[in-house]
């Protein structure tokens, strides 16, 4: 059976509906949906659409992970994207940061969506309380000083774009340049610009639909002191103990 079945069958079940109800949710037969759950066959595209914007998931998450393997209490719903993903906490019920290494942004574009991309990020605790969703993304580039190569910011996840503040920095996920680090300032109603720090960059626009991910600045963990060919996964957590910062779990980006 592929995970459309299981999946379809495991939010029906957590939202305690009968095959029926479902059914007549998305305007359907029984039978028609029995025939999904027990993988005789697949929803067509306009139907995975129709249960994505039913459940406020992504088709992309209904389709390649197994939501049964997902804690239903630690997940949360990020903005208009509708996509879940698991809150990382420790034995004690502490929220968790992921973070993001230098070899793993070059996957991110493709694993943001994905929880067993997520869940192969090393995860740390930083050694103050905080609210929201956070991860920690790594710095290229030197257009925004005093932050440089090699640093990483943390970033408060941003569920509406109308919660942007002008002149704030954020890190943005967006389809054509990844991820990105910048001082924002709304233009328009559809539009924002982004702005460097360092004057040798020209100011340019993005479209809010371009955006698939926003974070807000929390805080910079200075790493950029260390040589270019040092700044590797270790000296990081090394770097992230020195500060007090508790590393729960660690595993190999």
């Amino acid at each position: 059976m592929s995970k459309i079945s299981f999946n379809i069958r495991h939010l029906r079940e957590l939202k305690k509906l009968s095959q029926e109800n479902l059914a007549d949710e998305l305007k359907i037969t029984r039978a028609r949906l029995g025939g999904w759950e027990e993988g005789r066959n697949e929803p067509p595209v306009e139907m995975l659409i129709r249960i994505s914007d039913y459940f406020h998931i992504s088709i992309d998450i209904l389709v390649k992970t197994d939501l049964r393997k997902t804690d239903a209490a630690s997940i949360i719903k990020l903005g208009n994207n509708r996509m879940l993903f698991p809150v990382m906490v420790d034995p004690e019920n502490r929220d968790m940061i992921e973070v993001v290494t230098a070899k793993a942004s070059a996957g991110y574009l493709n694993g943001y969506s994905d929880p067993e991309y997520m869940e192969k990020l090393p995860t740390m605790q930083l050694p103050f309380e905080f609210a929201g969703k956070h991860r920690a993304f790594p710095i290229k580039g030197d257009s925004m000083p005093p932050v440089a190569a090699g640093d990483y910011i943390v970033g408060k996840y941003v569920e509406k774009l109308n919660e942007v503040t002008d002149g704030k920095t954020y890190i943005l996920l967006s389809r054509d340049e990844g991820i990105v680090y910048k001082r924002l300032y709304r233009k328009n109603n559809t539009t924002f610009e982004l702005h460097s720090d360092n004057s040798a960059y020209t100011p340019y626009t993005i479209e809010k639909h371009d955006i698939l991910e926003i974070w807000e600045f929390v805080c910079c963990l200075k790493t950029s002191d260390k040589k270019g060919e040092e700044i590797n996964m270790e000296n990081l957590m090394s770097f992230l103990v020195s500060m007090k910062v508790d590393i729960e779990r660690l595993k190999k980006a």
